[in-house]
């Protein structure tokens, strides 16, 4: 079986499609991955042996630079769209299902080039956020407000429906059009379709249920087995276990000044420090020996060997925590992020900060919560809890999903 991967996104996207595309592998079928060519995705897959098809604008730039207007948005939600249909399509062909995640412009082309191929498509989320469900408010889409004192959840989601047709209906259709298909009246649910995949863990992210019949794997978590480097080892083993500081790819309008938040914060606490750089490219604020500024490491080994996280609250970084058992500080700053803070908080192993620019006065308060002998109890408790098989079970699900289609052609 050929199965192909269309992702668009940070490492939080990535990483788990390359969990999941080496359980395939090694569950005998043949896999590939459509995402951003940034070299950093090239080399984390090709360290586990996944081939990438480069797709699109390298994500980083797109990330860190100036928010576009609404024409500008209107042009990258093409440009994403037309890799599915121009670059993802060709590396589909003699493909049996393709499994698409990221933004719904790349979904839903994503998507439409399954349905012209005649193959599975499987839509995945790794949040729980963007999915419908009464029990929330949908997030809203960039430059297209939801009105602030609504309180129907689900007249919200019809809206949020209406506002994806407004901005991506035509062009998906224009597209479809080019290649013999029938245009959609709803993006948004074209996409996801009626079984979307919940690529969550269901203790930290449980999911209630709706309408819409969500089938949650379980995270794809992939194993990270590399070394740290050895400077790093050696700041970890000559002082207590340090604090560590991350916003990974999120931007942050003043890096300077948040760093210096934090480490004046951390070492209130009588803690050293890791830094990592990320896409806000964070930088050591002095040259005392009590902090350590590092690249692109192993978050596994790594967080084993904090006292604390303090990070943005991406889906990644909070699942990795909380599978180690690391206290967190969560100061989400957009999207998705408010959702894993509360969800820390809630499950009693960090402190979600309120707001996403931290004092040290207010840095330092979450701190103290989150270094308590029992907030560290409780994460290492929950940390027993959380699943590590949700690779396998997507991937048994898949297999066995095209296993029954082939079956009536066989016969």
């Amino acid at each position: 079986m050929r199965v192909l991967f269309s992702t668009y996104g940070s490492r939080g996207s990535v990483e788990p499609i390359g969990g999941l595309a080496v359980r395939l592998r090694e569950l005998g079928a043949e896999v590939r991955v459509c995402a951003p060519p940034d070299e950093e995705f090239a080399e984390r897959l090709a360290e586990v042996g996944v081939a990438l098809v480069p797709t699109g604008a390298p994500v980083r730039s797109l990330v860190t630079t100036v928010t576009p207007g609404s024409a500008g948005l209107a042009q990258r939600a093409a440009d994403l769209m037309a890799a599915q249909f121009d670059t993802v399509a060709a590396a589909a062909e003699g493909c049996d299902a393709l499994v698409a995640t990221g933004p719904l412009p790349a979904t839903a082309g994503a998507r439409s080039v399954a349905e012209k191929l005649g193959i599975r498509y499987v839509h995945a989320s790794h949040q729980p956020v963007s999915l419908p469900s009464p029990y929330r408010r949908p997030p809203a889409r960039r430059g297209r407000p939801l009105p602030p004192d609504a309180t129907d959840n689900r007249a919200l989601w019809d809206l949020d429906a209406q506002i994806a047709n407004t901005m991506f209906g035509e062009e998906l259709n224009t597209r479809r059009a080019s290649i013999g298909l029938p245009p959609v009246d709803n993006v948004r649910d074209y996409a996801f379709t009626d079984h979307p995949w919940l690529a969550t863990d269901p203790v930290l992210s449980p999911w209630q249920p709706t309408d819409l019949d969500v089938v949650q794997t379980g995270a794809w978590i992939l194993a990270d087995e590399r070394p740290l480097p050895d400077a790093l080892v050696a700041f970890l083993e000559a002082g207590t276990p340090p604090v560590y500081v991350g916003f990974g790819s999120t931007p942050l309008s003043a890096p300077e000044d948040f760093v210096r938040t934090a480490v004046e914060a951390i070492r209130a606490q009588g803690r050293r420090v890791v830094v990592s750089r990320g896409w806000a490219d964070l930088a050591l604020i002095d040259d005392r020996d009590d902090c350590f500024a590092v690249g692109e490491v192993n978050h596994q080994e790594l967080f084993r060997r904090t006292a604390a996280v303090v990070h943005h609250g991406s889906a990644g970084t909070t699942t990795t925590a909380t599978r180690v058992g690391a206290p967190q500080v969560v100061v989400p700053q957009g999207a998705d992020q408010p959702y894993w803070a509360g969800r820390v908080a809630d499950l009693g192993i960090g402190v979600a900060h309120d707001g996403p620019t931290p004092t040290v006065e207010s840095l330092s308060a979450a701190l103290e919560t989150a270094l308590t002998s029992e907030t560290r109890a409780r994460a290492t408790t929950v940390a027993g809890t959380i699943r590590t098989d949700g690779a396998t079970v997507a991937a048994k699900l898949l297999l066995d999903a095209v296993s029954r289609e082939r079956s009536p052609a066989s016969a």
